[in-house]
């Protein structure tokens, strides 16, 4: 049995529209897809058996296995009379990619099923969802049939909005699937048998078994329990770790852990860069934001926790099982310059018409970064500019209020991609307010259609932003999978915040 941490109530077990941390890692271990991810980032075959690709890379036919069931506990559920078990067909997966291209079901991921043929009409609603070229011609062969080429698309059916959902079942919930444990349905190694959350109360709980159906012959799940205990705070599961109540948790900072007594697994998934408030009469001035950009030396101290960074992608982040920043190094986006900076500083007051600039403070979310190693650049600036920037650490949840509500000047602020994806990197710049601004007018999303030219373009698309300087990348940033040393096989992804207890093994 595994006793962890979920911080915060799942939103919902739905995978086609879930995306908090807490749902994620429940839906990692209770639902299973087509394709997954391995250890070292390639995408392998999962629930199909095998898949081929037309000769011109738009259509893909996945022919599924037959060891793969649903699992549906009954558990006080009046719907049926005991708990059943039935295969997994191709049209679980069909009416899926259908419900998360439906424009009413407002999917956070239907822009990258975008590729499916037909998505486009649909996002529009011009036409139903039944018209997206995704075919199911018998229970064991599924036919995805794409707008144009997509490197990407294998890696996508490895997500989890590409997780089977059966419709039938669905239609059972009357609109709460997903939403509580007589809703939700197991075709993973895990089932939900109990879900328990009062938002004024403790002992908040999700108890999931494993699901003895599934897998036999090809994966050991070690764990028969997982105990999820419910927490409002991180400061609240790290209590429960020091007592040992709690096997592992996930966090920014590692600090407290040594590396000698538990296992501190970093994953430099976050790139840390300084944004700007636009609507401010100095900081909208491209001059200004320049000058800074320029007189960064990029000669900080490094330790454990941060890289210096000159681009946007993090390293953690892999393409064809390689880091990326090994296939574009961003040593390419140095430009310390400390003339051109006194330059585009005279230019910026000339045309803002001010001789000197008001102090200003560079908003932290103190949970996530140590502010006094932002001490040595501000002063820098200050002694170069003569002008006052200062700093102001806030929590996580003022941090957020204030960038939603406009209510900041600088923010150092904490890019993190929901998939391992270039284009999940680039789609935060398009999705996010607070980050809109700091593409350039004419930014385009680099394409995903050829892997040949995936660096190339996605190398074009950084520059493009760091040369309009309303984002100034710092450093890559750490996130932690925190465990007892008693354990080993658990998967953490800092991208999507899951954790997976799959192939965990617990050797108290």
């Amino acid at each position: 049995m595994y006793n962890v941490p979920l911080l915060g109530n799942p939103e919902s077990l739905d995978p086609q529209f879930a995306d908090d941390p807490s749902s994620n890692t429940v839906i990692k271990n209770l639902y299973s897809g087509l394709m997954m991810t391995d250890a070292d980032g390639n995408t392998v075959c999962c629930n199909a058996e095998s898949y081929s690709v037309s000769p011109d890379g738009t259509i893909y036919t996945f022919e599924l296995r037959q060891d793969n069931y649903w699992f549906f506990d009954k558990n006080g559920n009046d719907m049926i009379d005991e708990d059943e078990y039935f295969p997994v067909t191709a049209s679980d997966y069909v009416f899926a990619l259908q419900r998360v291209l439906d424009p009413n079901m407002h999917s956070p991921y239907a822009e990258d099923f975008r590729c499916i043929k037909n998505a486009e009409v649909i996002s529009m609603g011009l036409e139903k969802p039944e018209v997206a070229e995704v075919y199911a011609p018998d229970n064991h062969t599924l036919i995805v049939v794409l707008e144009a080429p997509c490197s990407d698309f294998l890696r996508l059916m490895s997500t989890a909005p590409s997780y089977p959902c059966n419709k039938a079942f669905f239609d059972s919930t009357k609109g709460r699937y997903g939403l509580d444990d007589k809703s939700v349905m197991s075709n993973g190694a895990f089932f939900v048998r109990q879900w328990f959350y009062d938002p004024y109360g403790n002992n908040n709980i999700l108890y999931m078994r494993r699901n003895d159906a599934n897998w036999a012959d090809s994966y050991d799940i070690a764990p028969s329990l997982l105990s999820f205990t419910i927490e409002r705070s991180e400061e609240d599961i790290r209590k429960l770790f020091k007592n040992e109540e709690i096997e592992c948790f996930t966090t920014y900072s590692s600090a407290a852990y040594n590396p000698k007594k538990y296992i501190v697994e970093p994953h430099m998934a976050v790139t840390l860069g300084l944004i700007f408030n636009q609507e401010d009469k100095y900081f909208s001035n491209e001059n200004l934001r320049r000058a800074l950009a320029l007189s960064l030396s990029r000669d900080d101290t490094e330790n454990g926790d941060t890289l210096i960074a000159n681009g946007i992608i993090p390293p953690a982040l892999r393409v064809l099982g390689r880091s990326y920043r090994d296939l574009s190094a961003d040593s390419q986006f140095a430009r310390f310059n400390t003339e051109e900076a006194l330059e585009c500083f005279a230019k910026a007051k000339e045309e803002i018409g001010a001789e000197s600039f008001e102090s200003v403070k560079i908003m932290v979310n103190a949970g996530t970064f140590d502010s006094a190693r932002l001490h040595k650049v501000t002063q820098y600036w200050q002694e170069l500019f003569g002008t006052y920037i200062g700093i102001e650490d806030v929590s996580a949840e003022e941090f957020q209020q204030r960038l939603d509500s406009g209510d900041y000047i600088i923010a150092l602020y904490p890019l993190k991609a929901d998939q391992e994806s270039t284009e999940a990197v680039f789609r935060e710049f398009v999705s996010t307010d607070c980050l809109k601004t700091a593409l350039p007018e004419d930014f385009q999303l680099p394409s995903p259609a050829e892997m040949s030219t995936l660096v190339e373009d996605c190398t074009a698309a950084e520059k493009a932003i760091i040369d309009h300087c309303g984002f100034i990348p710092l450093y890559y940033k750490n996130t932690y999978l925190i465990a007892r040393s008693a354990n080993e096989g658990i998967a953490y992804d800092p991208f999507t915040s899951a954790t997976d207890f799959r192939l965990a093994l617990n050797y108290n």
